[in-house]
């Protein structure tokens, strides 16, 4: 009889695990609404209970209408956005720090952030598809055809750890050179310093359409990589032990690198590159609850999710009005993380 790969990775307990997920979950929707009510304009509780309660059919007396749509328009959907885009990467790269056995894997690996800034680029500064697609389409556009190339190079040369990396940094690299090399020929300063904002990450952009579309990609691609949780186990001791104990690893793979890209694709092509979510939250997360994936990819989501919430409201409100982009905030925070991170695991 196989034993279990997951059964010799640290885990926690049912009921540990029930009890830290219901915790999250708490801590999460406490953040959502405490970041509603951050801003250069103070909203108390009583307001947030007059925006949300009308639209759940509750007899509350609603605010009027401008205040109303601050709140409702502007700040909701982008808190909202922080969660589900946090949530995203971080589950990004705990799969891919997993199928790649790479600790310093993040969502970027692939180069879907750098064909996400070609896209906008082209868009803003060539003028194509600018009547159709617009920024946040071209953006997508240019994600999803980086992964093709991704893809494509990978399927010449197959699908081993060393390969994705190397080819995700070659892919990634190309089109950087294409963004720079468009910028340098035909953008003027203004729209440099408009896409330069965007690539560092923005959620102000977030729109209920936006946060509609991540509401459904988010949850599907979690489940999607929940479902291979004990297939990631098992590519933790390598893949002639995966494949050993009937993980079919080419396939297996190649639905995890799609999962990620589609996520990160929708993530960057919504608020730009974000970087070292994806990174130290997995890190810190495996830390605290283990390595076993069916547990860890959940409390990933949940930390990534609040993390970027706050990271968010944090950038709002400390160069107010001026808003930072909150790229550059979580680096500023990662580093220090991920160096502790490192410390308390004695890597550092």
């Amino acid at each position: 009889m196989t034993a279990d790969p997951a059964a010799a990775l640290p885990g926690s307990s049912s009921a540990r695990q029930c009890g830290t997920l219901a915790l999250g979950a708490a801590v999460l929707a406490a953040s959502i609404a405490a970041a509603v009510r951050l801003g250069t304009v103070d909203v108390s509780w009583t307001d947030l209970a007059r925006v949300v309660g009308p639209r759940l059919g509750l007899d509350v007396e609603p605010l009027p209408p401008l205040a109303d749509s601050l709140v409702w328009d502007l700040r909701l959907p982008r808190v909202l956005m922080a969660a589900l885009v946090g949530a995203a990467l971080a589950v990004c790269g705990t799969v891919l720090q997993a199928v790649t056995r790479n600790a310093l894997a993040d969502p970027y690996l692939l180069g879907v952030s750098s064909g996400a800034s070609t896209g906008a680029v082209a868009v803003v500064v060539l003028g194509i598809g600018a009547g159709t697609v617009g920024v946040t389409g071209g953006a997508l556009v240019g994600a999803l055809l980086s992964f093709g190339l991704l893809v494509a190079l990978l399927h010449r040369t197959g699908l081993d750890s060393d390969r994705i990396v190397l080819t995700g940094v070659v892919v990634g690299q190309l089109c950087a050179a294409l963004t720079s090399l468009v910028l340098m020929a035909a953008a003027d300063a203004d729209t440099t310093r408009a896409l330069t904002h965007w690539l560092l990450g923005s959620m102000a952009p977030a729109r209920w359409d936006a946060v509609a579309l991540c509401a459904i990609a988010v949850p599907l691609g979690l489940l999607a990589a929940w479902l291979h949780a004990n297939a990631l186990d098992a590519l933790a001791f390598g893949t002639d032990t995966a494949a050993s104990l009937g993980v079919d690893v080419r396939r297996t793979r190649m639905i995890l690198l799609v999962v990620t890209a589609v996520l990160t694709s929708a993530a960057v092509a919504t608020v730009g590159a974000i970087g070292f979510v994806g990174l130290i939250v997995p890190h810190g997360v495996r830390f605290v609850v283990g390595a076993r994936h069916r547990i860890l990819l959940p409390h990933a989501a949940l930390a990534g999710a609040v993390f970027l919430v706050w990271t968010d409201a944090l950038a709002r409100v400390a160069f107010a009005p001026r808003e930072l982009p909150v790229g550059v905030l979580t680096a500023l925070l990662g580093v220090p993380l991920f160096l502790l991170v490192l410390r308390r695991r004695g890597d550092l």
